[in-house]
């Protein structure tokens, strides 16, 4: 019982948000423009710093929110060129040095340029609080038998909810911020700002289960996404970065388009492949990445290292 109504002040709080996002679509606020909601944070109550970092300006904070476990992830949004002028203009400087032609400042900035991007995650689970906890990290080695007998076992026991991901196929949640849509049921794909490109068919989990049968698939992500990126955000496709995670955050194939220059989290050589790549590669040999030998990070603390440690693996 004090789990659920927990639970029901915790939906409750969200339902006020909801509530004005609602009614600012169905005509009470202005078309185009964001309303501000009741501050759910303001019963936030921290139990610990999971993670921060200064280079991405960002922190991860483990708490309670309603009484349930909650995550929220503060990062410092990016500097746009189209507000310099309002910024010069209108912040307020306090000088702290000065010595020959260098002086630092303090700045501080008009409110609606000084925002922070904030996501929640509540109810989170041990899996969430632990995903973004700073810990000690091994690189593993999987061929593809290693795949068959201690990766996919693993991924099939585990109650990896994909349901937010469904969600947003469905058009029950987000629909208003989808920037493209193929509706194709075989190689049709969405794009979601700050995510990235999901496919409509469910049966693909990873990386592991493209054969040459999703080329079609994979070929369309690509040239389309790109078009529309182009089309929406004036970015040619050579200033693109397009990929997917192995192992991913999530099991529901999704590729990942980043701006190059970007340090987007996970695009490192261990973790990320091209997509270029894996079309190639499965052009070249269609059964390619049931075979390869592949290499991925896993943190110390994560159950699927435990299965290759316990098989003698690492």
């Amino acid at each position: 019982m004090a789990d659920s109504a927990a639970k029901h002040e915790t939906d409750e709080l969200y339902q006020k948000a909801k509530r004005a996002k609602s009614d600012n679509e169905n005509g009470g606020g202005e078309v185009g423009k964001e309303i501000e909601c009741e501050n759910i944070l303001s019963e936030f109550k921290t139990t610990k710093v999971l993670s921060d970092s200064a280079r991405e300006k960002n922190i991860f904070i483990h708490g309670k929110l309603a009484d349930q476990d909650a995550v929220i992830i503060l990062e410092k949004t990016p500097i746009r060129e189209d507000t310099l002028a309002e910024l010069f203009s209108g912040s307020t400087l306090k000088l702290e040095m000065k010595n020959d032609i260098y002086s630092t400042y303090r700045l501080q900035a008009p409110p609606q340029l000084n925002e922070i991007k904030t996501t929640v995650v509540c109810p989170a689970t041990e899996k969430h609080i632990k995903k973004y906890q700073r810990q000690e990290s091994f690189l593993v080695e999987e061929t593809g038998a290693d795949y068959q007998s201690i990766t996919l076992p693993y991924i099939q026991k585990q109650s990896f909810s994909v349901q937010w991901v469904y969600n947003i196929l469905e058009k029950k949640a987000e629909a208003d911020r989808i920037v493209f849509e193929d509706p194709d049921p075989t190689v049709g794909f969405l794009l979601l700002p700050d995510f990235k490109w999901d496919q409509k068919q469910r049966g693909i989990r990873s990386l592991r289960d493209l054969t040459q049968e999703h080329l079609p698939l994979l070929q369309n992500i690509f040239q389309k996404g790109k078009e529309a990126i182009l089309q929406r955000y004036q970015l040619p496709a050579s200033k693109l970065r397009v990929y997917l995670h192995y192992q991913p955050s999530y099991y529901h194939f999704h590729v990942h388009f980043t701006k190059l220059g970007y340090e987007a989290p996970g695009c490192g050589v261990e973790r990320a492949h091209l997509l270029a790549d894996v079309i190639q590669n499965l052009q070249s040999d269609p059964e390619y990445y049931k075979t390869r030998t592949l290499y991925f990070p896993l943190r110390v603390d994560d159950g699927l290292l435990s299965k290759y440690k316990e098989a003698g693996r690492l």
